[in-house]
């Protein structure tokens, strides 16, 4: 494998870990992306970020894709060159849609699109160097595949793809409101009780034939007690709203680790003003595509 070209760009969507009782093992891409342009140069190492985390994401070599960019010529055997980077990023920054697995996967996919065999550098690598970025792949893998996984890991991380009917539409609540993942996984409890975990295991496993088959189960198939209580304090608003959109019908989730919300419907009218006057962004985002190269 040789470097054979001086710039690439990718394109990488937003994802929500978790989808309700998943925890840790499914996850969905949305249409909204961070796109990603690259030059190798023989001087420093710059970022130019548009949009998205402009004002508070680093402008060098500390800046995630850099990171991951360079884990992945690494592991080609690859000599490091000056990076010039500019991000044009519409993924909210620390509400639970992915843009850490983004930017992780960004950097990765982006050595396909300089070297001369692509091929050698196949999704099951990146996929394995995310999951050593992120802890686990349940962001990575949506952005990666695409559309809805399972994702699970044994000696390595694998994911399946979950094909999704045609007749489940989804929307993206955004609350002005940031949380990092690291505080909202510190509130979990090291232990839950064997009932909530079989409550779980049910729910997940009648999430997928929901999102396969029957998308009337969705409610029920959305429930879950091993994490969205638990950090509901973490996430006041948040999790009003889950509760509040649940009683009325709406099958919601919080989206990873929040705190925005996944709502597996097209909410209406009178909802969506609601929920903007409490200070939430509704995107009618739908299912995206995985990650890939823009010529």
């Amino acid at each position: 494998m040789r470097v054979v070209k001086s710039r690439a760009r990718v394109r990488v969507p937003a994802t929500s870990g978790n989808l309700g009782p998943g925890f840790d093992s499914m996850g969905m891409a949305h249409n909204v992306w961070d796109d990603v342009e690259v030059r190798l140069v023989a001087g420093p190492t710059t970022v130019t970020i548009i949009g998205e985390g402009q004002d508070t994401l680093p402008t060098d070599g500390s800046h995630l894709i850099v990171r991951a960019l360079r884990r992945a010529f690494d592991v080609a055997g690859l000599p490091q060159a000056g990076i010039e980077m500019v991000c044009r990023n519409s993924i909210p920054q620390g509400k639970g849609l992915g843009s850490s697995a983004a930017a992780v996967v960004a950097g990765l996919l982006l050595l396909r699109g300089l070297v001369d065999q692509p091929e050698l550098f196949d999704d099951a690598t990146v996929l394995r160097l995310a999951t050593e970025f992120e802890g686990h792949p349940d962001n990575a893998a949506p952005a990666l595949y695409g559309g809805a996984v399972v994702c699970w890991t044994d000696d390595a991380p694998h994911a399946a793809r979950i094909h999704v009917s045609p007749d489940i539409h989804t929307t993206l609540l955004v609350p002005q409101a940031e949380l990092l993942t690291e505080t909202a996984r510190s509130v979990l409890p090291t232990q839950v009780p064997h009932s909530d975990a079989s409550f779980n295991a049910s729910r997940t496993a009648l999430l997928v034939l929901a999102l396969e088959r029957h998308p009337e189960l969705l409610l029920a198939a959305t429930d879950d007690r091993l994490h969205q209580a638990y950090r509901a304090d973490a996430m006041p608003a948040s999790a009003n709203a889950l509760q509040a959109l649940r009683k009325a019908g709406w099958p919601t989730v919080v989206s990873g680790a929040g705190p925005a919300l996944l709502v597996f419907d097209t909410l209406d009218a009178q909802t969506c003003q609601i929920l903007e006057a409490r200070g939430f962004h509704v995107v009618l985002a739908g299912m995206a595509r995985g990650a890939h190269l823009v010529e």
